[in-house]
């Protein structure tokens, strides 16, 4: 594996083209059928790829041997991502993309406010302020 391929800019990058793909795919799909039901097929497809890419490189494991402790919070952040999908689908439905993709990336302001209070992690000064900015990006880009 490359260096490139091994870093997680490359990666985050990648998530960041995908997440912008699945908002203009989203409001292209929602536009004639039930949000929660959309949001549901998009779920149905999530669980097949994976479950392919896991068969594919072998890398299913017995429930019994993931920790009770991250088992817990994988439910928990299974909960938080189907909470998010269903309310991300409906403002699709109801606004335009490009007024609801910015306000849903206000989880980058919230995570690095929770990285902080419950994960002990620490921002540098310019951390925070690019944490600001995109908090100031999302309201001019919902607002102005």
């Amino acid at each position: 594996m490359t260096a490139l391929a091994a870093s997680w800019q490359l990666w985050a990058i990648l998530a960041a083209v995908f997440a912008a793909l699945t908002a203009i795919f989203a409001k292209i799909g929602v536009d004639r059928i039930d949000s929660d039901y959309a949001t549901f097929l998009r779920t149905c497809v999530v669980l097949v790829v994976l479950g392919a890419i896991l068969a594919v490189t072998r890398k299913f494991e017995p429930l019994r041997s993931i920790p009770p402790r991250s088992a817990l919070f994988l439910v928990l952040s299974g909960l938080a991502t189907g909470a998010s999908w269903v309310c991300y689908f409906r403002a699709l439905k109801m606004g335009q993309a490009a007024q609801v993709a910015p306000v849903d990336k206000l989880s980058v302001v919230l995570v690095a406010i929770f990285g902080v209070i419950f994960l002990g992690e620490h921002l540098s000064t310019t951390g925070w302020i690019g944490v600001a900015l995109v908090g100031a990006g999302a309201a001019l880009m919902t607002f102005g």
